[in-house]
């Protein structure tokens, strides 16, 4: 099998320090290969190398003679002026061309493209939506090597499971950068860790990389102890749960099975359970008859939910269908319009939000964690401050940095070590994966394997879900929550049959039962008219994302305004009002598309 690309003693450094150091590595015919490591480890480096983007600082790069290669950095440059059916479809010289392509169409359906509007400027799109722009023109193209980094950002589940399926119906060969376990898992056949400017390599996808990890520390016990445990853990639940999770074992199943055989499972359920009825009783949290509307749209229309003492719950929806408006009411953020929310006695709530929240700036990364306690109580564990911090990516020299010069990823995190300081009994985490790498992520799941309390968690993060939830619940924007006991499989059958729907005409949601009647007697839209909803929808999403994104600069300059309490003011009062605005497009955006249901 030929090399299309091959990297000979490469090395690449920015400063003093090396990201590649000597690496020797090849991209053959048809391999899909996953590239892992550290945030600022060198992942995006590699493939900048591999690319052309970036030259070499010492060694060679050969490609083959007239290779097609398609490449999506984290830089989404359109072109001045285009349109997004510029950009995504220039090769093609007519509509008739591209629209008779099945292929195509695939991509533009399930990338959305169609959604945002062939005929819209790029000008005006978000970055979420840039990328996708940008991820779609390379895809439509026939390419012998597509490099992508990060590809999964910006994409729901549903975007996630598609963007998996097309690459494997593809011959092309694949370097891609991820966190996104499920899909590293799923897709490629060979994985590549960049550690301390090496590649080691793997053979098999993130299963098959966890087992070779626990391998490697067993034979260096001594010096790898700590990742010795927690790979050690993580594989075992790989190996005893779905068969899904290791499709492609390429390693010796007996070896895998040796390894593991005292391993216990990732959590005692019995025994959390029981802590948490001692710690919080028989109520938590319960929502009785509850309606709830943003702007002139019902979210939840007369929802009974109870939330019981040691429930793991993952909530899923696409997005704006409301999660976030839904932990908030949780939360105790926003009140219900009918019906009432109920509180245990001994709850003591925390909310992990989107947004950062006010961080101490003139404290150092320790002290702002300490302010919270010098000690915290996982299970049966105790941890330190310290001890905290390092589990979430803040090693002992980083814990010294001033929080005001901390990056946007490591307030996120920091954010995330002062609230489980406080020793919470309920937790929700609202996208707790955000700006975490693969180690920083095996080291939240593992502590909240060992966490005794009530846990909500949205995130698009799908392996996070199923490892750390035992139940997953749905908004399908009818008005209720739905219980799926099948898990994300059943809540992407089900998304899958609401997309099928317009060809066959509307129909009920499944296990709705409130409103099968109402559903069955609406009448059913014209072609025109969907059409025309489907844009307001593509629309209604790119303003999301637009705010989203002024959502973020905001926090941040929130952080820099730290000093200036009339800056403060200033920008918390935008931030409400942003905060109003995408309220409101929420329940437009649920409005629509119920229409199209």
């Amino acid at each position: 099998m030929a090399n299309l690309v091959n990297l000979e003693s490469v090395s690449k450094s920015y400063g003093v320090r090396p990201l590649l150091d000597e690496v020797s590595l090849g991209v053959g015919e048809g391999q899909r290969i996953g590239v892992v490591g550290l945030n600022g480890g060198g992942k995006t480096t590699l493939l900048e190398v591999l690319a052309g983007i970036t030259e070499p600082d010492s060694g060679r790069v050969s490609r083959m003679r007239d290779v097609r290669m398609g490449v999506v950095t984290q830089r989404t440059d359109l072109p001045d002026g285009s349109t997004v059916g510029e950009v995504v479809l220039a090769r093609f010289d007519s509509e008739h061309e591209w629209a008779s392509d099945a292929r195509v169409r695939s991509i533009v359906d399930g990338l959305g493209i169609a959604a945002i509007g062939l005929d819209t400027p790029t000008a005006t799109l978000s970055g979420g939506e840039r990328r996708r722009v940008a991820l779609a023109a390379t895809l439509v193209g026939e390419l012998d090597l597509i490099v992508l980094d990060e590809p999964t950002n910006h994409l729901d589940v549903e975007g996630v499971r598609w963007l998996a399926d097309h690459l494997l119906a593809r011959k092309s060969s694949l370097v891609v950068v991820t966190h996104d376990r499920w899909f590293l898992d799923t897709v490629c056949g060979r994985t590549w860790e960049v550690t301390s400017g090496r590649v080691e390599q793997y053979e098999g996808g993130y299963a098959d990389w966890v087992y070779a990890r626990a391998e490697r520390a067993r034979l260096a016990q001594a010096a790898e102890e700590k990742r010795q445990n927690l790979a050690r853990k993580e594989l075992a639940w790989l190996q005893r749960g779905a068969k899904a999770r290791t499709s492609k074992p390429k390693f010796r199943i007996e070896a895998a099975e040796a390894l593991i055989a005292d391993v216990p499972p990732p959590r005692d359920t019995v025994e959390l359970m029981s802590f948490a009825k001692r710690r919080l009783g028989k109520t938590v949290l319960e929502l009785e008859d509850v309606s709830l509307s943003v702007a002139d749209r019902t979210l939840l229309d007369h929802v009974t939910w109870r939330i019981g003492p040691g429930d793991r719950i993952g909530l899923v929806g696409v997005n704006g269908s409301g999660k976030t408006t839904l932990l908030k009411l949780l939360a105790g953020e926003r009140e219900p319009e009918t019906g009432r929310r109920i509180e245990g006695k001994t709850v003591h709530l925390a909310h992990l939000k989107q947004e950062l929240d006010d961080l101490p700036a003139e404290l150092r990364v320790l002290q702002a964690v300490e302010q919270v306690a010098a000690r915290v109580q996982f299970g049966k564990h105790e941890l330190s401050a310290s001890q905290l911090a390092e589990k979430l990516g803040f090693p002992p020299k980083r814990q010294w940095t001033p929080v005001g010069d901390l990056s946007g990823g490591e307030r996120r995190r920091l954010q995330l070590v002062r609230l489980l300081m406080a020793e919470p009994n309920v937790l929700l985490l609202d996208e707790p994966t955000n700006d975490l790498d693969i180690d920083t992520l095996q080291q939240l799941e593992d502590l909240l394997d060992g966490w005794p309390g009530t846990l909500i968690v949205v995130s698009h993060d799908r392996y996070l879900t199923e490892r750390v939830c035992d139940n997953v619940v749905a908004l399908f924007g009818d008005g209720t929550i739905t219980d799926l006991p099948g898990g994300i499989d059943e809540y992407l059958q089900r998304r899958q049959t609401i997309a099928d729907r317009p060809a066959a005409g509307p129909a009920p949601a499944s296990g709705v039962e409130s409103q099968v009647d109402a559903k069955q007697d609406a009448p059913k839209l014209s072609n025109a008219e969907w059409r025309a909803i489907t844009k307001e929808l593509g629309k209604l999403e790119r303003k999301l994302d637009a705010i989203g994104e002024k959502e973020s600069k905001l926090h941040a300059a929130l952080a820099d305004a730290a000093t200036e309490p009339d800056r403060l003011m200033e920008l918390n009062n935008e931030l409400k009002a942003l905060q109003a605005e995408k309220d409101e497009l929420e329940q437009r955006w649920l409005e629509a598309s119920e229409a199209v249901e």
